[in-house]
């Protein structure tokens, strides 16, 4: 009698043991729905605080290199010395911009420079310098004059084939500028005819050729065109030619 009633139980239990694991499961269910955004959050947490640990205390992200490419007339020390970033500071905390701001600032040879942070342990310096077009004659010193008509270093002698522009002490910088500008503006044929040229102002810059002859070019407006038209005045006879009004140009 006894194997019956268990033969008979047994189905039973074994049906309520389904149905309290199917309700276990679901009270785990409803408890991991209200804990998993809690939970999430912690990591969340943990993740960030291991993050700013690493970027802000870690010295595995401090500086350990500073990088300089694109130079010639500066060393790499002397744009490390000017740039001012400290080896050993955390590579977030540099402040890029106040050291790109010191090179163009204090280095006249840099016309344009990118500071950046390599990770996880290097700052490069982009540098991009100055080119000369001429070359500043002021009778006692010489300094090399870029594009822009900034002198950005001092010369010992004119390079083979530069040209020489000869100034007064009191010529403007703006002078110097439309100078460097009618220097950049000669195609080839020309250029290579000019000894000096000679700066009183802005708009009063004259072209003085090899063999003395002279070319009163005015300003650096219409450069191009005053090139087309001297072209063919140079086959003429004269020493003296006005192309500063390109359109009505004149010899003597």
């Amino acid at each position: 009698m006894v194997r019956d009633e268990d033969a008979v139980d047994a189905p039973e239990d074994r049906a309520s043991l389904r149905t309290r694991r199917r309700f276990a499961r679901r009270q785990w269910a409803r408890r991991w729905l209200s804990w998993r955004y809690f939970v999430a959050l912690l990591l969340l947490v943990a993740g960030l605080g291991t993050a700013v640990w690493l970027v802000l205390y870690s010295t595995t992200l401090q500086v350990q290199q500073v990088e300089v490419t694109g130079n010639e007339l500066l060393s790499d020390g002397e744009v490390r010395e000017v740039a001012g970033v400290p080896l050993g500071e955390q590579l977030a905390l540099v402040d890029l911009e106040s050291a790109a701001a010191r090179l163009t600032n204090v280095l006249p040879q840099v016309r344009t420079v990118d500071v950046v942070r390599n990770w996880p342990d290097t700052v490069e310096i982009h540098v991009e310098e100055r080119v000369a077009v001429a070359v500043v004659d002021y009778g006692s010193a010489l300094w090399a004059l870029d594009a822009e008509g900034v002198e950005f270093t001092k010369l010992k002698r004119v390079p083979p084939r530069m040209p020489r522009v000869r100034v007064r002490s009191t010529v403007s910088g703006d002078a110097l500028a439309e100078a460097a500008a009618v220097v950049s503006a000669l195609p080839d044929g020309i250029a290579s005819r000019v000894a000096h040229v000679e700066v009183e102002s802005i708009d009063r810059i004259t072209l003085v050729l090899r063999g003395g002859r002279q070319v009163l070019w005015g300003s650096a407006e219409e450069s191009d065109q005053k090139a087309r038209v001297l072209e063919v005045l140079l086959d003429e006879k004269g020493q003296v030619f006005d192309v500063s009004v390109p359109g009505s140009p004149t010899s003597r």
